[in-house]
């Protein structure tokens, strides 16, 4: 199974420049897979230790010594460690307290040698430790797998190159096909062990089994790592999650979790769903305008769970609506077609934010800045009507706005119409 990252780890072993490695991702979204599989094709040896499971990992810190850290590494591993030839993985990384620390002086020292490591938790870790090595290390993020890379594993090579020479217009008479691709990525989603079912059985109810085994995981790490006092909190969140997204205004609502519910109550929960990787935050913006950042508003968000196909197991949507008819992409108010987007635009590892208007029902479903700044609307089929995307172009038009939609390839005097299965592809591409 081929990861896109993999080209950026290789940037990241050329580099001049390069730090300490912190791969960052959930629960069961392929990081170790494919940090073993870069090393193994990139270096002569691998030296990988699982911080949870090598009980001396826990004194090993004792100091940092970088030449006694080497030579523990090395004997915990079994594998000789020589400068710039061996991938050193340290996985869970986050259940050593003085770990993250150390990479500042592996960064200092000891830059010869190649460290990469990860943990399942290790937001949580980068929280609340004191010692995050702030610019020693060098940082990417892991997301399931997207679209291309759901082609990719499907081995359909010829419509991604197809996607990849950016003949947008000629892509449009592949719609058909497409959408079919489509709609097995909104049941299936991109959970690495999922895919990898998928693709060798073709059993979409084992592929709902091991997406409900995934979800059940996700719940028992709850009750082992939430602290006491919020797990019940952080219960509610997550399982409000999905009918939050399912309504016209997707603005995360306190109230809608418990009657009388406030932010206060909830937030501590909430990060820990953010900082664990299973919940995304798309902040609202109070204007569409460069820099973006300067209008935040922290109080205003959506939440979005971290994969399509886990959420059509949470809500036990039937395999027909998706795989057959229209359901999935018109009904449920488009939820599953903006969590979708939400999930390609994550791979352009950019700030999404989304935009409102206090007493108005104007509202634009993604906004993000490269160079440009791109108002977003995302419709979940060929309704080309886009009265909030011209209102906002209209108070400001040197906004880039980009309708994502079911219909064709389409550039027009104000804005332009991007098939969804071409999204996160033309916004890599724009400017």
């Amino acid at each position: 199974m081929k990861r896109l990252i993999y080209a950026r780890l290789l940037e990241w072993k050329n580099s001049k420049e390069r730090k300490p490695l912190i791969l960052n991702g959930a629960r069961q979204v392929g990081k170790t897979w494919i940090l073993k599989e870069f090393g193994s094709h990139e270096y002569s040896n691998v030296a990988y230790i699982n911080c949870d499971e090598v009980e001396e990992m826990k004194s090993v810190f004792s100091d940092y010594n970088t030449e006694r850290l080497i030579r523990s590494f090395s004997v915990l591993s079994g594998e000789t460690i020589k400068p710039e030839k061996t991938l050193i993985i340290l996985d869970e990384i986050q259940v050593v307290s003085s770990g993250l620390t150390s990479l500042k002086y592996f960064c200092e020292k000891a830059p010869e040698y190649h460290i990469a490591v990860a943990g399942s938790l290790l937001g949580i870790g980068m929280h609340e430790g004191t010692g995050f090595p702030v610019g020693k290390v060098d940082e990417l993020n892991l997301y399931p797998l997207s679209f291309k890379e759901f082609l990719m594993a499907l081995g359909k090579d010829v419509l991604i190159n197809s996607m990849e020479e950016h003949r947008w217009n000629e892509l449009s008479s592949l719609n058909s096909t497409f959408t079919e691709l489509l709609r097995q990525y909104y049941y299936v989603g991109g959970m690495p062990e999922v895919v990898k079912s998928y693709i060798e059985k073709q059993d979409i109810f084992e592929v709902r089994n091991i997406q409900k085994q995934i979800l059940s995981q996700y719940r028992r790490d709850f009750s082992k790592h939430i602290p006491t006092g919020i797990l019940p909190k952080a219960n509610m969140v997550w399982d409000s999650i999905p009918a939050q997204l399912a309504k016209e205004n997707k603005k995360f609502i306190y109230s809608a979790i418990k009657k009388g519910g406030r932010a206060k109550e909830f937030e501590n929960a909430i990060q820990w769903l953010i900082d664990a990787g299973l919940v995304y935050k798309v902040i609202r913006v109070s204007k569409v305008e460069k820099p973006l950042k300067f209008y935040e508003d922290l109080d205003a968000f959506k939440l979005f769970i971290l994969d399509l196909g886990l959420m059509g197991a949470f809500v036990d949507v039937d395999s027909k609506d998706v795989l057959i008819n229209n359901n999935a992409f018109v009904e449920y108010k488009g939820a599953f077609t903006e969590q979708f987007v939400l999930q390609e635009l994550k791979t352009l590892d950019k700030e999404i934010y989304y935009h409102s208007r206090e007493k108005s029902t104007l509202e634009i479903d993604f906004v993000i800045q490269k160079y440009n700044v791109y108002p977003i609307e995302v419709k979940a089929e060929e309704n080309l009507r886009s009265k909030s995307l011209k209102t906002v172009y209209e108070g400001n038009n040197e906004l880039k706005p980009v309708r994502l939609s079911m219909a064709g390839y389409k550039e027009q005097e104000w804005m332009v119409n991007v098939p969804l299965y071409l999204a996160a592809e033309w916004f890599k591409a724009a400017e």
